[in-house]
């Protein structure tokens, strides 16, 4: 999967082992407020944990240093999209 920045830059998403898969997803802490999703907890780490494990290339600070909110957003929600669909066919 590839992701097209703001910039023009594209950036691309590495095929992530279950493990990778799990560690992000776990990663992900939602706050409540009267029994619905409120918000995210400590979306800015987050953000940084999806682009760190998940981007294929360079992921170092001054990469995601040079990034605008929008993009480390949109990297991250694709991401969450493709890592909720599942992981293929389900099992018998």
């Amino acid at each position: 999967m590839e992701i097209k920045l703001s910039d023009k830059r594209v950036v691309k998403i590495k095929d992530l082992t279950v493990d990778e898969r799990d560690e992000l997803l776990d990663s992900c802490k939602f706050t409540m407020d009267n029994g619905n999703v409120g918000g995210m907890e400590a979306p800015h780490s987050t953000m940084t944990k999806f682009i760190r494990i998940g981007v294929d290339g360079d992921t170092s600070d001054d990469f995601i240093k040079s990034l605008k909110f929008a993009d480390k957003t949109a990297i991250f929600v694709e991401m969450q999209k493709n890592l909720l669909e599942g992981e293929g066919k389900p099992s018998k």
